[in-house]
């Protein structure tokens, strides 16, 4: 058979890669503690530079979830925010603010918040600092001098985790904002060191949820891929 054609396994990967999508309403109903081991013992198998493996993976449920969800709301009304890795504005290219730009429209329009709400829109970041009602959270750091090259390796890692999650029927949404209060999230969970990339919030989706239902374009592969030869 030639390369090029689609193999068994190929239609197992559209299913899984192109059927992941980020939830922003979840269920009270906690995952098993077998499944959850599973899961992140398959993403365990992710790849590294040299198989340094430098993630550092901090998985939260139950009182400690609920206890952090309040201290990083209060972080933030209090403007404490601690970022590991910067973030600004102007970091995004015009294509990239255009492809933001009509996320936050679909968004916010399947919540019913208007484009010039700025109230209600804060209202609700505020909100995703209680992990959209997910039962769980996984905090993603990194260990070492966590650098460009280490980050990228849990990036990796972070790719892995959400498609292990999906084939095991785990709804989940990455969460950069969680990223902003590194130093709350370390204190409520005793850690010391380590740079955090992100937060991973999942459990089990609302499907009754209308922002859950929403989907998001994707670049055409032109736009984004050169083939060289």
């Amino acid at each position: 058979m030639s390369p090029s054609h689609p193999t068994e396994m190929s239609s197992y990967a559209e299913k899984l890669i192109r059927g992941r999508r980020a939830t922003r309403a979840f269920r009270p109903d906690p995952v098993p503690a077998e499944t959850l081991r599973a899961v992140f013992a398959l993403a365990g198998a992710a790849p590294s530079n040299s198989n340094t493996q430098p993630w550092q993976v901090e998985v939260v449920s139950g009182a400690v979830r609920d206890r952090l969800a309040d201290a990083l709301r209060t972080a933030h009304a209090e403007r404490r925010t601690t970022v590991d890795f910067p973030y600004h504005e102007n970091m995004y290219s015009p294509t990239q603010q255009r492809r933001r730009a009509a996320f936050g429209a679909e968004l916010y329009g399947a919540l019913g918040i208007g484009q010039d709400d700025h109230a209600a829109r804060a209202a609700y970041d505020a909100e995703s600092l209680s992990f959209y009602g997910a039962p769980h959270v996984a905090f993603l750091f990194t260990a070492g001098d966590a650098g460009a090259r280490t980050a990228a390796d849990v990036g990796i890692y972070a790719q892995t985790l959400l498609l292990s999650m999906t084939a095991y029927g785990l709804d989940s949404c990455p969460q950069g904002l969680l990223s902003f209060y590194a130093d709350t999230v370390r204190g409520e969970l005793g850690i010391d060191g380590g740079k955090l990339l992100m937060g991973i919030s999942f459990g089990y989706a609302d499907e009754t949820a209308p922002v859950n239902h929403i989907t998001t374009g994707r670049a055409a592969l032109d736009a984004t891929t050169t083939f060289h030869s």
